[in-house]
């Protein structure tokens, strides 16, 4: 990134104008992304692949290069929304394979507090985690808890309160807890209900306290519930936060000089609409962030031709992360269409219900059938769990509600995902990809 400029040149007023924002001090410039293989030229997709498509496969490999070290991608960022990844100690995380954590600023900020954070030496530091480590800019907890609506990649309309389409709907049955204006955002804590004040400054303000290697702007998640007027005025309205949180960042980047570079990823709004879409990585990429984020509501169906129009709009030379995915088509789809990064619970979340993946599916280990069943979860796969102790123990453990049985499960399903997107990455760069994408949704859906 280029060298500090005065800050009367920070940002221009005209939104037609190229958004010239400074880089890092040199000394703090610990960021950086190459791109090392291309699908495209790797693996050679035929015209009617591309066709079918409805574009140029944007997927590559790459390096993310943080102060705490490298990611290599595309990589899975397992969830630690609390500076935990629930059941799992931090030492397994890096034994399974893990490159780096995403944890919840939201959460965090609730408690224990970013101060504390701070003065622990950073996010790393306190939950003893020597890798890079992601935080989201609180936005997406604010906006859907505020709603009352789950974090699930499809905000189904069935859901939503008898005014259905309104843009103030909310879940049945749940008190609208955020609201918003051009400035920022009012909430109420969901833990004991005190009012807080979100900004793009304060956003940037608490992420820089807790110290992640990568953060995400402050943004405005929207629901496809939401009007076509609506989802215009909210792009905007990111845009706009986009560059305070820019701002921002770089002022507090210079003020704590001494702590390591932490990079700004910028977030793509716009739901299902293409020129929404496109606008925004428009809008973003001339802003000169770190990094962007492919954020908000969308439908299953839709996901790759998201990912892919905002591929082909964001500068290629920086990284592309999209929140909120883990199931195995999810994951291929994204990464073929562009996506460097992806953050999810639900390996840990399905796992506390007794889940757990194989190459042929997901199944539930409370079933009678495993009672007397010796084996491991799954033969061949080398994570501790497998290593050390058949579907028998852990269904025992489940059924006797012993808390080792969610700790024994996650490890796997952490296991599962990351080795299977380090395999996709092996597979773009021997060439082999669309085959092996071929045999692993095969195998993981035989009934489709």
């Amino acid at each position: 990134m280029p060298s500090p400029e005065p800050a009367t040149d920070l940002l221009s007023t005209d939104p037609a104008a190229p958004q010239r924002i400074p880089g890092p001090p040199a000394s703090q410039g610990e960021f950086g992304f190459k791109v090392t293989t291309r699908m495209g030229e790797s693996c050679a997709p035929s015209d009617a692949a591309v066709e079918l498509n409805g574009g140029k496969f944007q997927g590559r490999t790459g390096v993310i290069t943080t102060p705490h070290g490298t990611v290599k991608t595309p990589a899975f960022i397992a969830v630690g929304t609390k500076a935990t990844v629930k059941a799992v100690l931090p030492e397994s995380m890096a034994e399974l394979g893990a490159q780096a954590l995403l944890a919840n600023a939201y959460h965090l900020y609730l408690q224990p507090g970013a101060e504390l954070l701070d003065a622990a030496g950073g996010l790393g530091k306190f939950m003893n985690w020597h890798g890079p480590t992601f935080t989201d800019s609180g936005g997406f907890q604010v906006m859907s808890l505020g709603s009352g609506f789950k974090k699930v990649i499809n905000m189904d309309a069935a859901a939503a309160s008898p005014h259905a389409g309104a843009d103030d709907s909310v879940a049945v049955g749940k008190e609208r807890l955020a609201h918003i204006d051009d400035d920022g955002v009012w909430f109420k804590s969901h833990l004991n209900g005190d009012m807080h004040r979100f900004t793009p400054e304060v956003s940037m303000q608490v992420q820089h306290q807790i110290g992640a290697d990568i953060m995400f702007a402050f943004d405005e998640l929207t629901t496809l519930l939401n009007s076509r007027g609506y989802q215009e005025m909210s792009l905007e309205r990111t845009r706009l936060w986009a560059q305070r949180c820019v701002e921002e960042h770089f002022r507090l980047t210079l003020d704590r000089t001494g702590k390591p570079y932490q990079a700004l990823f910028g977030v793509i709004q716009g739901a299902q609409y293409e020129d929404l879409r496109r606008k925004a990585s428009r809008d973003l990429g001339s802003m000169d962030f770190d990094g962007y984020g492919i954020g908000g509501a969308l439908e299953k169906e839709n996901l790759g031709t998201i990912v892919r129009w905002c591929a082909e709009e964001l500068p290629e030379d920086k990284p592309r992360h999209l929140l909120g995915i883990s199931e195995p088509d999810d994951i291929f789809t994204a990464i073929e269409n562009g996506a460097d990064t992806f953050d999810c619970v639900s390996p840990t979340r399905v796992a506390r219900t007794s889940a757990f993946y194989t190459p042929d599916g997901r199944f539930n280990l409370s079933g009678a059938r495993y009672k007397r069943d010796f084996g491991p979860l799954v033969d061949g796969c080398d994570c501790y769990a497998c290593a050390n102790y058949s579907r028998a123990y852990i269904h025992h453990l489940f059924k006797a509600k012993e808390m080792v049985s969610a700790t024994l499960v996650s490890i796997h399903n952490e296991r599962f995902v990351v080795k299977m997107v380090d395999d996709a990455r092996l597979a773009i760069e021997d060439g082999t990809f669309f085959d092996f994408k071929a045999e692993t949704l095969r195998r993981y859906y035989p009934n489709r």
